[in-house]
């Protein structure tokens, strides 16, 4: 709509090209970047409390995925692939051509402002508190201006974010309380999200539904065979965190390496594959696999 990119303009005007404007506005953007929530949900799995990280597991991979869903079904371009007045000041994938659909993904819905819904309202859906209420409706805020400001999403993609958002806490949430076997609805909803895989052409999804299928596996591998123990230690706290997002990075490398660069960059079947294979054995071997390194702990003790 018009209005919408005749605002994008005046608040992209108002903060320049460059300066502290657009660093402020960066830096804001993630809040609900991916990296930043696999974090947060380590921190709350391997360290702070175990259940709480499945209850946010679940509910941020079911944002993840039904947002990839929506936005190859709505398949509305980023406004500065339409717009050439409208600036990209921080594009999704930075390494990538900036209008490659197939990198970039599609806008509507905006996946910042539903993840960042998504996570921050589970925190306060899961225990509640004042300063988790006041973060659950702030930070999502920043981060949905913040992604209108850098050229990568309409007004109306965020508003519907942010909707969307607090559908799948209150839903998921509600789910999670009331459905006894949890391993029907991790299976229910990964092959709801498995239906993607006949019209998605996006690469988020496909990372996406990679990682549910390795946080729906990992789960009850833990829970049968690892049974680790969450610690209240600051200092083997942040350790378990440490590791375990250097090993995620390692370990998205290392399953890059028998593939060519043009091969993952590229928008086949076979390349989509290869990514959700990728995603699932990263997650499932961080969440089910990497705590069996907490032992090492009480033998240090």
């Amino acid at each position: 709509m018009s209005w919408e990119v005749r605002l994008i303009e005046s608040l992209q005007n108002l903060i320049g090209a460059s300066g502290i404007g657009v660093g402020i506005a960066t830096s804001l953007t993630w809040i609900g970047e991916e990296l930043v929530l696999v974090g947060l949900l380590g921190f709350l799995y391997w360290t702070y409390d175990k259940k709480w990280g499945v209850f946010f597991g679940t509910n941020m991979l079911g944002a993840l995925v039904s947002n990839c869903m929506l936005k190859n079904v709505v398949l509305r371009s980023r406004p500065y692939m339409e717009h050439k007045s409208v600036r990209c000041i921080k594009p999704v994938e930075a390494d990538a051509d900036i209008y490659d659909l197939s990198a970039q993904g599609y806008s509507f819905p905006s996946g910042h402002a539903q993840n960042s819904v998504t996570a921050y309202g589970s925190l306060r859906a899961y225990r509640k508190s004042r300063v988790l209420t006041v973060l659950a409706i702030v930070l999502p805020i920043l981060v949905g201006i913040s992604r209108v400001l850098l050229g990568v999403h309409y007004p109306t993609d965020v508003l519907a974010g942010w909707l969307l958002g607090a559908v799948t806490v209150v839903l998921l949430g509600w789910l999670q309380r009331h459905v006894k076997r949890r391993w029907l609805l991790h299976l229910i909803l990964f092959l709801m999200g498995l239906c993607g895989c006949f019209f998605c052409r996006s690469a988020d999804y496909f990372t996406s539904i990679g990682m549910m299928g390795g946080f729906f596996l990992a789960v009850p591998f833990e829970e049968k065979f690892v049974r680790f123990q969450n610690t209240r230690s600051v200092l083997w706290g942040a350790a378990r965190v440490i590791v375990g997002l250097g090993l995620f990075v390692i370990l998205n490398s290392v399953l890059k390496m028998p593939f060519t660069e043009e091969f993952l960059d590229g928008a086949t079947a076979a390349s989509h594959a290869v990514r959700a294979v990728r995603y699932a054995l990263v997650t499932f071997l961080l969440l089910g696999v990497y705590p069996l390194a907490f032992r090492l702990e009480k033998r240090n003790a």
